[in-house]
């Protein structure tokens, strides 16, 4: 029987294996098929505290989960197919490992950015094209930037990629915007921002050197004809999906998938199950507000645990 089990190895569910580790709770981790989450497909991330000349993503999470294995957390490479929080121990169906039983579990399985699907985006990220303005802007600054989308995080990518930018040029497949009024107001009158508008995205387009990009090759939905946009480089702002669908509606979650915790903790609707970093969090998604909520789910983890007990204790 285990006492806690954590889905998830990024930012969050790390810094949670850490702390129970610690706290002499032996977390097992269930690594998941993208162990060290979204900042596994980043290079340089510069804006973790403690890093001053950078650190690459892959390293930075490497490095957690060694300092995890230190203090005894121990870890487990498979999907989390289904779960049953009806009862305790509450089980989970792990692919390729089987059923799995905790008295407590942590739920830090992230948010999945979304993605056109179009030729070279995949082949490109991190040479080019990124997800997250606030992680990767530095690295374009002086440069073209195309942002694609056209609902709220796309305006507020857009917006805050000018302060690095020279150009910032906003792509949507149609010629309205879903964006609320305020935010399209906002992005039409930034002088740095440009307009192309009722294009279809076709491809990302790798420099011939294989040094960066060449632009995005897009069609004019108005007149079918295709025309490469220059650009340095192409930010997909379409989305994130919270990887909630394993949970089968058992925790409470909002429109959206976003598990929905009790304000200032890390608690859901189930006693015993807890939520950290993106999969919570659909405002800040990043790797220090995971973090940092990672500690508070091992914390309330950890006290529930020692309630459990004492009641057990003198029932």
């Amino acid at each position: 029987m285990n006492k806690t089990i954590i889905i998830g190895t990024g930012p969050a569910g790390l810094t949670a294996a850490i702390y129970l580790a610690r706290a002499n709770m032996e977390p097992l981790v269930i690594e998941g098929w993208q162990p060290g989450g979204q900042l596994t497909t980043t290079t340089e991330v510069e804006n973790f505290p403690g890093f001053p000349e950078g650190i690459l993503g892959s390293e930075l999470m490497s490095n957690m989960r060694k300092q995890a294995q230190r203090f005894g957390a121990t870890f487990k490479n498979g999907a989390v197919k289904s779960v049953d929080f009806s009862k305790r121990p509450f089980t989970l169906e792990v692919e390729g490992i089987g059923q799995l039983q905790a008295e407590s579990v942590i739920i830090s399985t992230g948010a999945s950015a979304k993605y056109l699907g179009i030729p070279g985006e995949q082949d490109n990220i991190g040479r080019g094209v990124s997800t997250c303005a606030t992680c990767d802007g530095f690295f374009f600054r002086g440069k073209k930037i195309i942002v694609i989308g056209g609902g709220d995080s796309a305006m507020e990518e857009a917006g805050f990629l000018t302060r690095f930018a020279s150009e910032v040029r906003l792509v949507n497949r149609r010629d309205e915007l879903r964006a609320s009024k305020i935010m399209q107001d906002r992005a039409k009158q930034n002088e740095k921002i440009a307009w192309s508008l009722n294009r279809t995205p076709l491809e990302v387009v790798a420099a011939e050197n294989g040094m960066g990009l060449q632009g995005l090759k897009v069609r004019n939905n108005a007149t079918g004809e295709e025309e490469l946009l220059e650009a340095d480089g192409v930010f997909v702002a379409i989305g994130h999906t919270p990887n909630t669908g394993f949970l089968g509606g058992q925790v409470t979650t909002d429109e959206q998938g976003y598990i929905i915790v009790k304000p200032g903790t890390s608690e859901t609707n189930i006693p015993g199950v807890f939520a950290c970093g993106d999969v919570q969090d659909k405002n800040y998604r990043q790797a220090i507000t995971a973090a940092g909520s990672g500690c508070m789910a091992a914390l309330d983890c950890e006290r529930f645990l020692e309630a459990q007990a004492h009641a057990a204790v003198h029932a």
